[in-house]
């Protein structure tokens, strides 16, 4: 049986912007004093001269980042998602999305998983608040190979884009030499008659693992991969709905204002049918080993296991 490789979609976010700076000469990349963690230091690194520390100032990171992409640049403004889209939120909205603005976010260390960095960094409302800008794409990979493929997307959108990395290893599920990206677009990574299970970013790999020990039992169920939030597929979502009737959301995020409410909003204008949504239920998080914590949070495989046969046997 082959080895699975992990790797944190952080890693994959510094070294996917080393790779493709050749490419698009107009990259530039800025940190707010975090470039060791959010991995941009890879970049700095090999182009000293496309880097901006703009220091423990993200307002003022974003502000810079409007000015370079209104100058014809291409920047990627990276920090935590706590600080990238809770600190820096009216300047992303009003100097960024107003405008409409060819701006990146590269926010890392997204969710419960952050681990011993404790409530405060843990980051579960960042979907919901970019959510709520006009405009914004929304981005969540969930592997190696998807977190490098999200990167490029977002440097050939046009637009403001928010995208989301982790700081724990995930396994690498997707074959680079394959996989193809869209945004906008879902994508099904197993079939399935009898529920439907939704996942995005890390939770994606246990909804997998899920679907396998589900089998074991009899019942058969259809995984898919939401990598964009917004626009979210209406299509991919939907045709589960009406082929499997019943959904099961997974997400390292808010149930409030995240992937459960997009697909309930989907499923509620068209095609009404019972969602179950797994994510952090209305409370903060706290300072602990990332694996203890999803556990603990019931964002594992188990849980996804559990929450399938209580929707099937409503």
């Amino acid at each position: 049986m082959a080895e699975i490789i992990k790797k944190a979609t952080r890693e994959s976010y510094g070294e996917a912007l080393t790779e493709l700076a050749e490419e698009f000469p107009e990259l530039v990349v800025l940190d707010a004093d975090l470039a060791a963690a959010t991995k941009t230091g890879i970049f700095k690194k090999k182009y000293p001269e496309r880097f901006f520390d703009c220091g423990i100032a993200e307002a003022n990171l974003i502000g810079v980042a409007a000015g370079l992409a209104s100058c014809g640049k291409i920047p990627f403004a990276s920090s935590f998602a706590m600080f990238a889209a809770g600190r820096a939120y009216e300047q992303i909205r009003n100097s960024v999305g107003y405008p409409h603005l060819n701006v990146k976010i590269g926010a890392t260390h997204a969710g419960i998983s952050v681990g011993e960095d404790g409530a405060t960094h843990q980051c579960c409302e960042d979907i919901g608040l970019m959510r709520t800008i006009p405009g914004m794409v929304i981005l969540n990979p969930a592997d190696d190979v998807e977190a490098k493929a999200a990167v490029r997307a977002a440097i050939l959108h046009k637009g403001p884009v928010y995208l989301r990395f982790g700081r724990l290893p995930v396994p690498v599920l997707n074959d680079p030499a394959t996989y193809h990206f869209e945004i906008g677009r879902g994508v099904t990574l197993r079939d399935g008659k009898d529920i439907t299970i939704i996942a995005t970013g890390l939770m994606v790999a246990e909804a997998v693992t899920a679907a396998a020990d589900l089998e074991k039992e009899g019942i058969d169920a259809r995984v898919i991969n939401i990598h964009t939030i917004k626009p979210i597929d209406r299509e991919i979502v939907l045709k589960a709905a009406r082929e499997t009737g019943r959904i099961v959301t997974v997400e390292e995020h808010s149930v409030i204002g995240g992937l459960g409410e997009a697909v309930c909003g989907v499923v509620c204008e068209e095609y009404p049918v019972p969602v179950a949504r797994i994510g952090v239920e209305d409370r903060f998080g706290y300072s602990g080993p990332a694996a203890v914590l999803l556990k603990q949070f019931g964002l594992c495989a188990e849980n996804i296991v559990s929450t399938v046969k209580k929707a099937l046997n409503k």
